[in-house]
C-alpha cells in the first residue's frame, strides 16, 4: 500500500471514530417525552434528598378540592342546624321557602353525621311499628326522607318543611291538614327543633284518636340536667298535663321506667342500653278522656343539639 493509500485509510478511520454509526437497538435521537421523563426523574431524586422542589407529598387539587368542599358544606350544615334549633316552626318553613336548596343542603349534612352513629332511633321506631298492627295509621312529624313511610306497610302521613318527593307534605308541623282524631301512632324522631315545640306536640294530641300513641326519640343530651338539658321529669310532666299518660316500657334506648321517693323528692332511673349512649326514646299514650280542669302546662325548654366546629 502506497503512502497516499495509507494517509486515507488513516482518514477514514479517524472519521468513523469522531461519528460512528448509530446501533439498530438504540434511538438515532432523544424526544421530548423521553426528556420530560428524564426532568421528572431528576425532580423526584432532588425531592428525596431535600432538594428545592416541591414536597412529593402535595395533595393531588382534586382531594384538595374535595376536601375544601366538605368543609365548606359542615360549616353549612352547623349553620342551619343551629338555626332550627333557634327559631320557631313557622319561621324555619319561611327560611326553607325562600330558599328550598337550604333544605338539601341540610340533609345532606344530616346524612352524614348520621353515617357516624352507631344505632339510628328510626330503626327502633320502625321497629316498633312492624311489631304491631300494619292497620294502625302513622303521622311521621318531622320525617326527613321519610324513611318510615318506606320501611313499614302502615299508612303514613308524612311532613316536614319541605318537601323534595310526593309522599312528603311540606307544612309548619304545628299546623297540619290532618283531621282531630285520626291517626293512631305519632311520631318525632329527632325533630323537636324549634323554639315552640310544645305546639308540635299539641298538634299530635289533636290529630290521635284515644289511647293513641306517641312515640318521641331525642338525643339524650337534651335531657341531662347536669349539662344545661332539660330535667326528663319535667318534659314528661308537661306531656301529661296536656293529656297523655307515660308507657314505661323498657326498650332499644334510653327510657325512663322507674320513679321512686328518695327525701321527698321524685328520682328517675333510666333503664340504658350500652350499644347507644345517644338517644333516649319516649312512649306516651293519649288518654281516654281529657279532664275538665285544664292546667297551664309548663314546658322546659330542651338544650338545643348543636355541632362542634371541626
Amino acid at each position: 500500500m502506497t503512502t497516499e493509500e495509507n494517509k486515507t485509510s488513516r482518514n477514514r478511520k479517524r472519521k468513523r471514530q469522531r461519528n460512528p454509526k448509530p446501533s439498530k437497538e438504540e434511538p438515532i435521537e432523544t424526544t421530548p417525552k423521553n426528556q420530560n421523563e428524564k426532568k421528572n426523574q431528576r425532580d423526584t431524586k432532588n425531592q428525596q434528598h431535600g432538594g428545592s422542589s416541591a414536597p412529593s407529598k402535595r395533595p393531588k387539587p382534586s382531594n384538595f378540592l374535595d376536601a375544601l368542599r366538605e368543609r365548606l358544606s359542615g360549616g353549612q350544615f352547623r349553620m342551619l342546624n343551629e338555626k332550627l334549633y333557634t327559631c320557631s316552626g313557622k319561621e324555619a318553613l319561611d327560611y326553607f321557602k325562600e330558599d328550598p336548596q337550604m333544605f338539601d343542603m341540610y340533609h345532606t349534612g344530616y346524612q352524614q353525621q348520621m353515617s357516624n352513629w352507631p344505632e339510628l332511633p328510626v330503626n327502633s321506631i320502625i321497629n316498633w311499628l312492624l311489631s304491631n298492627s300494619s292497620s294502625l295509621v302513622v303521622a311521621d312529624f318531622g320525617c326527613g326522607d321519610a324513611r318510615i313511610a318506606k320501611s313499614v306497610k302502615n299508612k303514613v302521613f308524612s311532613f316536614d318543611l319541605v318537601s323534595k318527593n310526593p309522599s312528603v307534605i311540606a307544612c309548619d308541623m304545628s299546623n297540619t291538614s290532618l283531621e282531630s282524631s285520626s291517626v293512631d301512632v305519632a311520631v318525632f324522631c329527632l325533630s323537636l327543633m324549634g323554639t315552640n315545640y310544645s305546639s308540635y306536640i299539641k298538634e299530635a294530641h289533636r290529630v290521635l284518636r284515644p289511647s293513641g300513641m306517641l312515640l318521641i326519640a331525642e338525643v339524650k343530651s337534651r335531657f341531662d340536667p347536669n349539662n344545661g338539658g332539660a330535667d326528663p321529669k319535667d318534659f314528661v310532666k308537661a306531656v301529661c298535663d296536656l293529656g297523655f299518660t307515660s308507657v314505661l316500657k323498657v326498650q332499644s334506648f334510653l327510657l325512663l321506667f322507674f320513679i321512686s321517693t328518695i327525701r321527698k323528692k321524685l328520682i328517675w332511673f333510666f333503664e340504658q342500653d350500652f350499644s347507644n349512649k345517644m338517644f333516649i326514646l319516649f312512649h306516651f299514650k293519649k288518654k281516654e278522656q281529657m279532664n275538665s280542669n285544664q292546667k297551664i302546662i309548663k314546658w322546659p325548654e330542651l338544650k338545643a343539639c348543636l355541632y362542634k366546629r371541626r
